[in-house]
């Protein structure tokens, strides 16, 4: 992911704009003011996936073997390679003739990449498409130092995963591209390629629902940017009952509420192509793009929390009419 480091301002007039009513208070202050009242909230969720198969997930990708998963790199490869094998296993069909959509592109240097492209058939509007997207890529080995990006993008991919076991059981409207984009810390160069060259025709894409960043938040505040341009889709996310230990704001849309992130991550190839987009991430945070953004670091029950509200969002907008 690539944010400016943020500064929440506080402006008379301006304030994050609640996905439910707005408090100026910390949301989560009454509500979880005790551990046994975070217990017994979190115990009542019906998760719609695996929650430990998803934490096995992020731990693998962002474990030392995966070397950071630099662009072009052996880590990278075989984090390609994983990602292929728990589409397959997760009964994720490709995209294409395979999962892979390889390019090349120039960022100082020469890159291979490759995207991994599945695809789940909606059953109901099968002309049209919806893209779940995260990138795979990471910041690779500095210095001796393994940057292992569990946050960025690891947790991303790993929701991918969670929404295929969700799919498995509840066939979407639509049909749903799994997209694991490659080259994201190089300038979203597998999103807008992408966007540009795939067998889907634009007009036909209706929606990208992009996650980086979303398994850990000191304010437990997850981020949905992007209906200030797309206000067909402001209902969804106004209307949205928090789930768990996530507090979902709309927000970061540039209109006085702290850094704009429209352009942040793989969305804005989307959003450049006039194709209606949600990005899904949290805050900055003191391991962001540093050798410390580790599994150990994550905050569990945040991301399984943060997984099971973006897929009921999805659910949300599968129903809309595009």
């Amino acid at each position: 992911m690539k944010k400016t480091n943020l500064l929440y301002i506080t402006l008379i007039g301006f304030s994050l704009i609640g996905c439910k009513t707005q408090n100026t208070s910390n949301p989560k202050e009454e509500v979880l003011n005790t551990s046994e009242t975070l217990q017994s909230t979190t115990a009542d969720i019906n998760y719609a996936f695996n929650t430990k198969a998803l934490i096995e997930d992020i731990k693998t990708l962002s474990s030392d073997v995966y070397e950071g998963r630099r662009t072009g790199t052996k880590g990278a490869a075989l984090a390609k390679d994983y990602i292929i094998q728990k589409f397959e296993k997760l009964g994720v069909m490709p995209l294409g003739s395979n999962y892979q959509q390889p390019f090349t592109f120039e960022a100082g240097k020469t890159y291979n990449a490759t995207n991994v492209l599945g695809l789940i058939k909606g059953n109901t509007h099968t002309d049209k498409y919806i893209v779940l997207s995260a990138h795979y890529d990471h910041e690779g080995v500095k210095n001796g130092q393994i940057y292992n990006g569990a946050d960025d993008d690891a947790s991303g991919i790993s929701a991918l995963f969670a929404f295929a076991e969700y799919f498995a059981k509840n066939p979407p409207k639509h049909n749903v591209i799994l997209a694991a984009f490659d080259g994201e810390e190089l300038g979203l160069k597998g999103a807008y390629h992408f966007v540009k060259d795939n067998a889907i025709k634009q007009k036909n894409i209706v929606l990208n629902l992009n996650m980086d960043m979303i398994s850990r938040s000191d304010d437990n505040q997850l981020f949905a940017v992007g209906s200030r341009y797309y206000p067909q889709l402001k209902p969804v996310l106004e209307n949205f009952n928090d789930i768990g230990k996530v507090d979902l704001l709309i927000g970061h849309e540039g209109l006085g509420d702290g850094d704009n992130w429209t352009y942040s991550s793989d969305h804005a190839a989307f959003h450049k192509a006039k194709i209606p987009f949600i990005y899904f991430g949290v805050a900055d945070h003191k391991d962001y793009h540093k050798p410390t953004d580790d599994f150990e670091n994550i905050d569990q029950q945040f991301y399984k929390d943060a997984v099971q509200t973006i897929i009921t969002a999805f659910t949300a907008f599968d129903s809309l009419e595009f």
